[in-house]
C-alpha cells in the first residue's frame, strides 16, 4: 500500500484507486459521517459452457459416478449472460462491511441505491449493522427525464441510513434546511415562516443541466441533497468519508459547511472533476504511490 489515506489531523483528501484496497488501510472508528452512491449494477460478464457427460470405458473417464461408472466430460457452446443480481451482492458486500468498521461510535451511513438493487442491499445492511441500527429508508423525489408509458415512471432514488450504535448517533434536526408547508392555511403565519422539518419523502430538482452545479459528471447528485446529509449527521470539524466519490459533491458541500473529508474514486475523470472542483487545499493520492504524497493542487 502506498501514503498514508487518512490523518485525523492533515487536510482534506482525494484518493485515486480500488476503494476496497484504500478502506483497508484506515483505521477504525474515523469517521463520523460516510456517505456513498455505488454503482447501482456491476453488468460484469458471466461466461459459461454447457457440460455433457458421456459413458467412458473403464480408465478413460475424467469422472466417476452412480456405482463405479465412468464418464467423460464433452464441453458445448459457450453462453454470455450479465449475471448482476449476484455479482453486485458480491461486488458491495466487503465495502459496506468496511464501512461500518471505519463509522464512529456515533457515525452514520447513508447508502444511494435505486429500486433494482435496494431491496436486496436492504437485506445484506440488516445483517451488517443489525436491524435495530437501521434508522429511515428515505426517498428522493425528483421530477424530470423521460416519461414511460407501458408502466408508472420511475421518479425516485432510496437512501437507506444506518448508525453504528443506535443510542450514541448524531442527529441534529435543528440545523437542517426547512421546507414549505404544503397546505400554509393550515398553519399559524409563525409556522409558516419558519417551514417545516422534511420528512423521510425529500421533493428536490436534479442537477440542473444548466446551472452553476453541473460539471458534466454522469451521476453527480445535487448538493441540496448531501448538504441535508451533511448537517443533520455531522459537526464542524467531523470527518466525512464518500468512497465512490464521483464527481465530489459530498467534498464540495462538507468544505462548505466545516467538515473535512476524505473522497475515494477510481475513475480517472472523476478525479480530474474533482481536482478542478474542490479546495486548493485538498491533497490528491494515487494510491499506489511508493511514498506518501504532499502534494496539494
Amino acid at each position: 500500500m502506498g501514503p498514508a489515506m487518512f490523518d485525523p489531523q492533515g487536510p482534506n483528501t482525494v484518493a485515486h484507486g480500488e476503494n476496497l484496497e484504500i478502506l483497508a488501510a484506515m483505521p477504525d472508528a474515523s469517521f463520523t459521517l460516510i456517505y456513498v452512491d455505488p454503482p447501482f449494477n456491476t453488468g460484469r460478464k458471466q461466461t459459461r459452457a454447457a457440460r455433457t457427460m458421456v459413458r467412458a470405458a473403464t480408465g478413460e473417464g475424467d469422472r466417476v459416478g452412480f456405482k463405479g461408472l465412468e464418464y467423460v466430460t464433452e464441453l458445448g457452446q459457450a453462453r454470455s449472460y450479465h449475471d448482476s443480481f449476484d455479482d453486485y451482492l458480491s461486488f458491495i458486500a466487503p465495502r459496506l462491511h468496511e464501512a461500518y468498521r471505519l463509522l464512529a461510535e456515533d457515525g452514520t451511513l447513508y447508502v444511494h441505491l435505486d429500486y433494482r438493487e435496494v431491496h436486496y442491499v436492504k437485506v445484506l445492511l440488516d445483517e451488517i449493522f443489525g436491524r435495530d441500527c437501521f434508522l429511515n429508508e428515505l426517498i428522493w423525489a425528483y421530477d424530470y427525464g423521460a416519461r414511460a408509458k407501458s408502466r408508472w415512471p420511475a421518479k425516485h432514488d432510496t437512501i437507506l441510513v444506518y448508525v453504528k450504535d443506535p443510542k450514541k448517533y448524531h442527529f441534529d434536526s435543528a440545523e437542517v434546511d426547512r421546507e414549505p408547508y404544503m397546505a400554509p392555511g393550515l398553519v399559524t403565519p409563525e409556522k409558516r415562516e419558519r417551514g417545516k422539518l422534511p420528512t423521510d419523502v425529500w421533493w428536490h430538482t436534479i442537477v440542473s443541466p444548466t446551472g452553476k452545479e453541473k460539471t458534466g459528471y454522469p451521476t453527480q447528485k445535487p448538493e441540496g441533497i448531501l448538504r441535508r446529509i451533511i448537517t443533520a449527521s455531522s459537526r464542524p470539524g467531523d470527518w466525512v468519508l464518500d468512497f465512490f466519490a464521483g464527481s465530489g459533491t459530498t467534498g464540495a458541500v462538507a468544505a462548505k459547511l466545516g467538515r473535512k473529508f476524505v473522497l475515494i474514486d477510481q475513475n480517472t475523470e472523476a478525479i480530474e472533476v474533482m481536482r478542478h472542483r474542490l479546495d486548493a487545499q485538498t491533497r490528491y493520492i494515487e494510491a499506489n504511490d511508493p511514498v506518501p504524497s504532499d502534494t496539494m493542487r
